[in-house]
């Protein structure tokens, strides 16, 4: 169980990058996106960020609790959820994902407007949640950003 905790905290090792390994994840996260998950169905993608989500919440718990951290760096799967979240329904095109991925990048370290409230809550959700609320700013300003293009 600690093994997959993780495998899915650390996004399949991308936590591990030497060098801002939460922006290399938000990296990876868009090139899923753009080459995978862009063309499926709006509802089987909330799905998957939903599933994605939850499951992160378990993963990111446990493998903090092991390492005895309450929010290691590592654990970038709430990295890849919130940079979803921000893509959400948006085109794949490279004007958009660019702006996806430095909204979210502004509001995951920032923190700004109460996101950084949200790191309170316990465990794997405080862990998580931050990264969700990050992610709904972003793709706020996203779908913004296509009224004055």
């Amino acid at each position: 169980m600690n093994r997959l905790a993780k495998i899915v905290s650390t996004f399949f090792g991308a936590g591990y990058f030497p060098v801002a390994p939460g922006t290399f994840a938000s990296l990876a996260a868009v090139l899923l996106y753009r080459f995978v998950l862009a063309g499926l169905n709006g509802l089987v993608f909330a799905g998957v960020i939903v599933a994605v989500y939850f499951l992160g919440v378990a993963a990111a718990g446990a493998f903090s609790r092991l390492l005895g951290e309450p929010d290691p760096g590592r654990i970038v799967i709430d990295e890849v959820v919130g940079q979803w979240i921000a893509l959400f329904l948006i085109p794949a095109d490279t004007l958009s994902l660019v702006l996806a991925f430095f909204f979210f990048r502004f509001f995951d370290i920032l923190k700004p407007f109460g996101i950084r409230d949200t790191e309170r809550f316990p465990g794997g959700w405080g862990i998580m949640t931050d990264d969700v609320v990050a992610g709904l700013f972003a793709l706020l300003l996203v779908r913004l950003s296509f009224l004055i293009r």
